[in-house]
Protein backbone atom coordinates (compact mmCIF):
# COMPACT_ATOMS: atom_id res chain seq x y z
CA UNK A 1 0.00 0.00 0.00
CA UNK A 2 2.86 2.62 0.44
CA UNK A 3 4.26 2.42 -2.81
CA UNK A 4 0.39 3.60 -4.17
CA UNK A 5 -0.02 6.77 -2.28
CA UNK A 6 0.95 10.10 -3.80
CA UNK A 7 0.78 11.09 -6.86
CA UNK A 8 1.47 9.25 -10.01
CA UNK A 9 3.89 9.67 -12.95
CA UNK A 10 2.83 10.86 -15.57
CA UNK A 11 3.27 9.42 -19.47
CA UNK A 12 5.96 12.50 -20.28
CA UNK A 13 8.03 11.39 -16.76
CA UNK A 14 7.89 7.56 -16.61
CA UNK A 15 10.47 7.69 -19.88
CA UNK A 16 12.67 11.06 -18.38
CA UNK A 17 12.73 8.96 -14.83
CA UNK A 18 13.91 5.51 -16.96
CA UNK A 19 16.47 8.04 -18.85
CA UNK A 20 17.34 9.49 -15.31
CA UNK A 21 18.22 5.89 -14.08
CA UNK A 22 19.94 4.58 -16.98
CA UNK A 23 22.33 7.59 -16.01
CA UNK A 24 22.75 6.41 -12.39
CA UNK A 25 21.17 9.14 -10.99
CA UNK A 26 20.19 8.02 -7.62
CA UNK A 27 16.51 7.86 -7.21
CA UNK A 28 16.15 10.01 -4.28
CA UNK A 29 17.90 12.20 -6.87
CA UNK A 30 15.11 12.10 -9.36
CA UNK A 31 12.33 11.72 -6.94
CA UNK A 32 13.34 15.52 -5.83
CA UNK A 33 13.73 16.58 -9.57
CA UNK A 34 10.28 15.27 -10.39
CA UNK A 35 8.28 16.70 -7.85
CA UNK A 36 9.81 20.55 -8.37
CA UNK A 37 6.64 22.68 -9.22
CA UNK A 38 4.25 19.39 -8.46
CA UNK A 39 1.11 19.76 -6.93
CA UNK A 40 0.73 15.81 -5.69
CA UNK A 41 4.43 15.05 -5.27
CA UNK A 42 5.53 11.36 -6.30
CA UNK A 43 7.18 9.38 -3.20
CA UNK A 44 9.97 6.71 -4.03
CA UNK A 45 7.75 3.82 -4.70
CA UNK A 46 6.97 5.54 -8.25
CA UNK A 47 10.56 5.49 -9.40
CA UNK A 48 11.18 2.18 -8.23
CA UNK A 49 8.24 1.05 -10.55
CA UNK A 50 9.61 2.25 -13.45
CA UNK A 51 13.20 0.87 -12.67
CA UNK A 52 11.94 -2.71 -13.36
CA UNK A 53 9.24 -1.42 -15.96
CA UNK A 54 10.12 -2.06 -19.74
CA UNK A 55 9.33 1.60 -20.54
CA UNK A 56 11.92 3.21 -23.59
CA UNK A 57 14.03 5.55 -22.35
CA UNK A 58 13.52 8.85 -23.04
CA UNK A 59 16.20 10.90 -25.46
CA UNK A 60 19.20 13.18 -24.57
CA UNK A 61 17.30 16.31 -25.95
CA UNK A 62 13.76 15.20 -24.52
CA UNK A 63 15.75 14.90 -21.03
CA UNK A 64 17.69 18.00 -21.42
CA UNK A 65 14.63 19.86 -22.23
CA UNK A 66 12.95 18.29 -19.39
CA UNK A 67 15.90 19.15 -16.81
CA UNK A 68 16.02 23.29 -17.96
CA UNK A 69 12.25 23.51 -17.48
CA UNK A 70 12.70 22.00 -13.39
CA UNK A 71 15.15 23.96 -12.87
CA UNK A 72 13.64 27.42 -14.21
CA UNK A 73 10.78 26.99 -11.48
CA UNK A 74 10.43 30.41 -9.01
CA UNK A 75 10.09 28.72 -5.32
CA UNK A 76 8.27 31.63 -4.57
CA UNK A 77 5.76 32.39 -7.14
CA UNK A 78 5.99 28.27 -8.50
CA UNK A 79 6.39 29.98 -11.75
CA UNK A 80 7.98 28.09 -14.74
CA UNK A 81 9.68 29.83 -17.95
CA UNK A 82 8.33 27.18 -20.12
CA UNK A 83 5.08 27.15 -18.82
CA UNK A 84 3.89 30.02 -17.22
CA UNK A 85 6.12 32.48 -20.02
CA UNK A 86 3.59 35.11 -20.77
CA UNK A 87 2.63 35.21 -16.58
CA UNK A 88 6.50 35.88 -15.78
CA UNK A 89 6.60 38.53 -18.85
CA UNK A 90 3.19 40.26 -17.36
CA UNK A 91 4.95 40.43 -14.02
CA UNK A 92 8.40 41.81 -15.08
CA UNK A 93 6.53 44.51 -17.37
CA UNK A 94 4.88 45.99 -14.29
CA UNK A 95 7.97 45.74 -11.86
CA UNK A 96 9.32 48.08 -15.08
CA UNK A 97 6.34 50.30 -14.96
CA UNK A 98 6.24 50.96 -11.35
CA UNK A 99 10.02 50.99 -11.20
CA UNK A 100 10.50 53.35 -13.60
CA UNK A 101 7.68 55.66 -12.25
CA UNK A 102 9.90 55.47 -8.80
CA UNK A 103 13.11 56.46 -10.00
CA UNK A 104 13.63 60.04 -8.71
CA UNK A 105 16.05 61.21 -11.41
CA UNK A 106 13.68 60.26 -13.89
CA UNK A 107 11.50 63.77 -15.39
CA UNK A 108 8.78 62.28 -17.79
CA UNK A 109 7.30 59.21 -16.22
CA UNK A 110 3.62 59.12 -17.96
CA UNK A 111 5.01 57.86 -21.08
CA UNK A 112 7.13 54.69 -19.94
CA UNK A 113 4.93 53.56 -17.05
CA UNK A 114 1.76 53.65 -19.75
CA UNK A 115 3.21 51.34 -22.19
CA UNK A 116 5.04 49.20 -19.36
CA UNK A 117 1.54 48.92 -18.11
CA UNK A 118 -0.34 47.76 -21.25
CA UNK A 119 2.15 45.46 -22.11
CA UNK A 120 1.74 44.04 -18.40
CA UNK A 121 -2.26 43.89 -18.87
CA UNK A 122 -2.08 42.32 -22.15
CA UNK A 123 0.38 39.22 -21.45
CA UNK A 124 -1.67 38.63 -18.27
CA UNK A 125 -5.03 38.49 -20.33
CA UNK A 126 -3.47 36.98 -23.06
CA UNK A 127 -2.42 34.00 -20.45
CA UNK A 128 -6.50 33.98 -19.20
CA UNK A 129 -7.73 33.43 -22.32
CA UNK A 130 -5.16 30.61 -23.59
CA UNK A 131 -5.77 28.55 -20.47
CA UNK A 132 -9.69 29.18 -20.41
CA UNK A 133 -10.31 28.72 -23.87
CA UNK A 134 -11.06 32.26 -25.16
CA UNK A 135 -10.74 33.51 -28.38
CA UNK A 136 -7.68 36.00 -28.58
CA UNK A 137 -5.97 35.49 -32.33
CA UNK A 138 -7.47 35.76 -35.79
CA UNK A 139 -6.10 33.33 -38.18
CA UNK A 140 -3.30 34.63 -38.78
CA UNK A 141 -2.08 34.44 -35.08
CA UNK A 142 -2.41 38.30 -34.71
CA UNK A 143 -3.83 38.99 -31.28
CA UNK A 144 -6.55 41.62 -30.84
CA UNK A 145 -6.01 44.84 -29.00
CA UNK A 146 -6.21 44.77 -25.43
CA UNK A 147 -9.11 47.45 -25.47
CA UNK A 148 -11.01 44.80 -27.00
CA UNK A 149 -10.01 41.69 -25.03
CA UNK A 150 -11.11 43.49 -21.87
CA UNK A 151 -14.52 44.16 -22.76
CA UNK A 152 -15.00 40.17 -23.41
CA UNK A 153 -17.59 39.27 -20.87
CA UNK A 154 -15.59 35.92 -19.63
CA UNK A 155 -13.05 37.87 -18.48
CA UNK A 156 -15.84 39.09 -15.79
CA UNK A 157 -13.62 42.37 -15.31
CA UNK A 158 -15.59 45.28 -13.27
CA UNK A 159 -16.49 48.68 -15.32
CA UNK A 160 -13.75 50.69 -12.74
CA UNK A 161 -10.97 48.74 -14.46
CA UNK A 162 -11.84 48.43 -18.14
CA UNK A 163 -12.12 52.24 -17.85
CA UNK A 164 -8.82 52.79 -16.06
CA UNK A 165 -7.56 50.60 -18.95
CA UNK A 166 -8.98 53.03 -21.74
CA UNK A 167 -7.58 56.19 -19.87
CA UNK A 168 -4.44 53.93 -19.92
CA UNK A 169 -4.34 53.17 -23.20
CA UNK A 170 -5.47 57.20 -24.31
CA UNK A 171 -2.73 58.48 -22.07
CA UNK A 172 -0.23 56.27 -23.80
CA UNK A 173 -1.28 57.57 -27.35
CA UNK A 174 -1.68 60.97 -26.07
CA UNK A 175 1.93 60.81 -24.31
CA UNK A 176 4.12 59.07 -26.91
CA UNK A 177 6.95 60.60 -28.49
CA UNK A 178 5.07 64.27 -27.87
CA UNK A 179 5.86 67.01 -25.36
CA UNK A 180 3.72 67.06 -22.51
CA UNK A 181 4.96 69.47 -20.41
CA UNK A 182 4.61 68.67 -16.60
CA UNK A 183 1.44 66.86 -17.07
CA UNK A 184 2.81 63.24 -15.20
CA UNK A 185 1.16 64.49 -11.74
CA UNK A 186 -2.49 64.71 -13.76
CA UNK A 187 -2.42 60.90 -14.02
CA UNK A 188 -1.05 59.42 -10.89
CA UNK A 189 -4.37 58.67 -9.58
CA UNK A 190 -5.05 56.47 -12.55
CA UNK A 191 -1.91 54.58 -12.19
CA UNK A 192 -2.03 53.65 -8.64
CA UNK A 193 -5.26 52.11 -9.20
CA UNK A 194 -4.26 50.37 -12.39
CA UNK A 195 -1.21 48.69 -10.41
CA UNK A 196 -3.92 47.95 -7.40
CA UNK A 197 -6.59 46.61 -9.94
CA UNK A 198 -3.44 44.75 -11.66
CA UNK A 199 -2.78 42.82 -8.64
CA UNK A 200 -6.16 41.40 -7.63
CA UNK A 201 -6.91 40.38 -10.82
CA UNK A 202 -3.21 38.72 -10.80
CA UNK A 203 -4.11 37.23 -7.80
CA UNK A 204 -8.14 36.39 -8.78
CA UNK A 205 -6.48 34.51 -12.07
CA UNK A 206 -3.16 32.53 -10.96
CA UNK A 207 -3.43 33.00 -7.12
CA UNK A 208 -1.73 34.75 -4.16
CA UNK A 209 1.50 33.25 -4.44
CA UNK A 210 1.87 35.28 -8.13
CA UNK A 211 1.14 38.59 -6.21
CA UNK A 212 3.27 41.69 -6.40
CA UNK A 213 2.57 42.75 -2.72
CA UNK A 214 5.70 41.29 -1.36
CA UNK A 215 7.81 42.99 -3.83
CA UNK A 216 5.71 46.54 -3.96
CA UNK A 217 4.14 47.64 -1.22
CA UNK A 218 3.39 51.77 -2.29
CA UNK A 219 2.54 50.79 -6.02
CA UNK A 220 4.05 54.45 -7.00
CA UNK A 221 5.81 56.93 -4.22
CA UNK A 222 3.72 59.72 -2.82
CA UNK A 223 6.36 62.95 -3.51
CA UNK A 224 7.00 64.92 0.09
CA UNK A 225 5.29 68.37 -1.23
CA UNK A 226 3.78 71.21 0.46
CA UNK A 227 0.05 71.20 0.10
CA UNK A 228 0.68 74.91 -1.69
CA UNK A 229 3.58 73.08 -3.77
CA UNK A 230 1.77 70.34 -5.41
CA UNK A 231 -1.14 72.78 -5.81
CA UNK A 232 0.91 75.33 -7.46
CA UNK A 233 2.96 72.54 -9.74
CA UNK A 234 -0.27 70.51 -10.54
CA UNK A 235 -0.69 72.55 -13.52
CA UNK A 236 2.10 73.99 -14.64
CA UNK A 237 3.80 74.24 -17.82
CA UNK A 238 1.07 71.42 -19.30
CA UNK A 239 0.30 71.52 -22.55
CA UNK A 240 -3.28 72.46 -24.03
CA UNK A 241 -3.71 69.17 -26.14
CA UNK A 242 -2.61 67.29 -22.40
CA UNK A 243 -5.72 69.47 -20.74
CA UNK A 244 -8.24 68.53 -23.47
CA UNK A 245 -7.18 64.95 -22.89
CA UNK A 246 -7.76 65.39 -18.98
CA UNK A 247 -11.29 67.07 -19.82
CA UNK A 248 -12.03 64.12 -21.86
CA UNK A 249 -11.13 61.45 -19.74
CA UNK A 250 -13.18 62.71 -17.21
CA UNK A 251 -16.09 64.10 -18.42
CA UNK A 252 -18.33 60.87 -17.57
CA UNK A 253 -17.24 60.97 -14.21
CA UNK A 254 -19.27 62.91 -11.79
CA UNK A 255 -18.11 63.33 -8.67
CA UNK A 256 -20.86 61.52 -6.83
CA UNK A 257 -19.85 58.56 -9.07
CA UNK A 258 -15.72 58.26 -8.22
CA UNK A 259 -14.77 54.64 -8.72
CA UNK A 260 -11.53 53.52 -6.90
CA UNK A 261 -10.69 50.99 -9.63
CA UNK A 262 -10.89 53.92 -12.20
CA UNK A 263 -8.50 56.12 -10.08
CA UNK A 264 -7.06 56.05 -6.50
CA UNK A 265 -7.37 59.35 -4.68
CA UNK A 266 -5.73 59.08 -0.87
CA UNK A 267 -6.80 61.97 1.39
CA UNK A 268 -4.38 63.24 4.15
CA UNK A 269 -5.42 65.91 6.71
CA UNK A 270 -1.67 67.72 8.28
CA UNK A 271 -2.38 67.71 11.89
CA UNK A 272 0.19 68.21 14.63
CA UNK A 273 -0.28 65.56 17.22
CA UNK A 274 1.48 63.49 20.01
CA UNK A 275 4.15 60.45 18.78
CA UNK A 276 1.46 58.94 20.71
CA UNK A 277 -1.44 59.82 18.74
CA UNK A 278 0.47 59.89 15.10
CA UNK A 279 -1.42 57.15 13.15
CA UNK A 280 -2.77 56.69 9.63
CA UNK A 281 -6.22 55.31 9.83
CA UNK A 282 -8.10 53.06 6.81
CA UNK A 283 -11.84 52.90 6.40
CA UNK A 284 -13.81 51.38 3.72
CA UNK A 285 -15.34 53.10 1.47
CA UNK A 286 -18.73 51.46 1.86
CA UNK A 287 -19.02 52.27 5.75
CA UNK A 288 -20.94 54.33 7.03
CA UNK A 289 -17.62 56.24 8.39
CA UNK A 290 -16.32 55.52 4.65
CA UNK A 291 -19.11 56.94 3.29
CA UNK A 292 -19.17 60.34 5.24
CA UNK A 293 -15.87 61.31 4.38
CA UNK A 294 -16.46 60.66 0.90
CA UNK A 295 -19.02 63.33 1.35
CA UNK A 296 -17.05 65.47 3.06
CA UNK A 297 -14.13 65.61 0.35
CA UNK A 298 -16.60 65.36 -2.76
CA UNK A 299 -18.60 68.66 -1.09
CA UNK A 300 -16.74 70.61 1.04
CA UNK A 301 -13.26 71.15 -0.13
CA UNK A 302 -12.44 74.66 0.42
CA UNK A 303 -11.05 76.40 3.57
CA UNK A 304 -13.76 78.87 3.02
CA UNK A 305 -16.28 76.56 2.39
CA UNK A 306 -15.30 74.42 6.10
CA UNK A 307 -14.61 77.72 7.80
CA UNK A 308 -16.52 80.60 6.57
CA UNK A 309 -17.16 82.26 9.96
CA UNK A 310 -15.20 85.12 11.03
CA UNK A 311 -15.13 85.90 14.95
CA UNK A 312 -18.09 88.25 14.71
CA UNK A 313 -20.51 86.31 13.05
CA UNK A 314 -19.43 83.62 15.45
CA UNK A 315 -20.63 86.15 18.81
CA UNK A 316 -23.67 86.92 16.54
CA UNK A 317 -24.88 83.64 15.65
CA UNK A 318 -24.30 82.39 19.29
CA UNK A 319 -25.73 85.57 20.86
CA UNK A 320 -28.92 84.23 19.39
CA UNK A 321 -29.46 81.07 20.42
CA UNK A 322 -28.68 82.11 23.95
CA UNK A 323 -30.09 83.71 27.22
CA UNK A 324 -26.75 84.53 28.81
CA UNK A 325 -24.64 88.03 27.15
CA UNK A 326 -22.25 86.57 24.51
CA UNK A 327 -19.98 89.22 23.33
CA UNK A 328 -16.62 89.35 21.28
CA UNK A 329 -15.11 89.68 24.78
CA UNK A 330 -17.12 86.46 25.33
CA UNK A 331 -15.97 84.67 22.20
CA UNK A 332 -12.05 85.39 23.15
CA UNK A 333 -12.47 83.75 26.40
CA UNK A 334 -14.02 80.92 24.96
CA UNK A 335 -11.47 80.19 22.47
CA UNK A 336 -8.95 80.52 24.99
CA UNK A 337 -10.91 78.32 27.24
CA UNK A 338 -11.27 75.61 25.10
CA UNK A 339 -7.22 75.90 23.56
CA UNK A 340 -8.65 76.31 20.08
CA UNK A 341 -6.15 78.45 18.41
CA UNK A 342 -3.16 79.66 19.54
CA UNK A 343 -2.56 83.36 21.07
CA UNK A 344 -2.04 86.33 18.99
CA UNK A 345 1.55 86.76 19.13
CA UNK A 346 2.33 83.20 18.84
CA UNK A 347 5.38 82.67 15.87
CA UNK A 348 2.79 79.18 15.05
CA UNK A 349 -0.83 80.92 14.17
CA UNK A 350 -1.35 77.61 12.21
CA UNK A 351 -1.55 75.36 15.15
CA UNK A 352 -5.17 75.40 15.65
CA UNK A 353 -7.37 72.49 16.80
CA UNK A 354 -9.07 71.88 12.89
CA UNK A 355 -12.19 70.61 14.84
CA UNK A 356 -13.83 73.94 14.57
CA UNK A 357 -11.17 76.79 13.33
CA UNK A 358 -8.15 77.40 10.95
CA UNK A 359 -5.63 80.24 10.21
CA UNK A 360 -6.13 82.21 7.24
CA UNK A 361 -2.31 82.69 5.90
CA UNK A 362 -3.49 84.97 2.64
CA UNK A 363 -5.80 87.26 5.28
CA UNK A 364 -3.84 86.78 9.00
CA UNK A 365 -6.75 86.06 10.49
CA UNK A 366 -8.73 83.03 12.13
CA UNK A 367 -11.85 81.53 10.40
CA UNK A 368 -14.75 78.99 12.26
CA UNK A 369 -16.90 76.56 11.53
CA UNK A 370 -20.35 76.01 11.96
CA UNK A 371 -19.73 73.17 14.31
CA UNK A 372 -18.00 75.58 16.42
CA UNK A 373 -20.87 77.65 17.04
CA UNK A 374 -22.73 74.41 18.30
CA UNK A 375 -20.02 73.50 20.32
CA UNK A 376 -20.59 76.55 22.11
CA UNK A 377 -24.13 77.16 22.19
CA UNK A 378 -24.14 73.35 23.77
CA UNK A 379 -21.68 74.50 26.52
CA UNK A 380 -23.71 77.72 27.31
CA UNK A 381 -26.75 75.53 27.11
CA UNK A 382 -25.12 73.12 29.98
CA UNK A 383 -24.01 75.84 32.22
CA UNK A 384 -20.44 74.83 31.33
CA UNK A 385 -19.37 78.59 30.09
CA UNK A 386 -18.76 81.40 32.07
Amino acid sequence: MRGKTGGSLTTEEKPIVKALLNRGITGQDIQNTINIGRKAPVNSGRISAVKTSTITPASDAEVEAYLYKKNSYDLQTGLNIVDDERIIKSREAMFLAVNLFNTPHLKFKAEGFSVYATIAWTYLVHEYCSRNNIPFEDKHGRTATLCVLIKKQELKLSPGIIKNLEALKEIRDAVEHRITGNSDANWYSIFQACCLNYDATLVAWFGTKVSLQKNLSFALQFAKLSIPQIASIQNFNVPPRILALDARLNKDLPLDQEDIEYRLKVIYTLDKVSKSEANVHFVSPSSSAGQEIHNILLHERLADDLYPFKAKPVQEAVQKSVKIIFNMNSHTRAWKKYKIRPLSKDKKPENTNKKYCVYNKAHKDYTYNQSWINFLISEINKGEFF
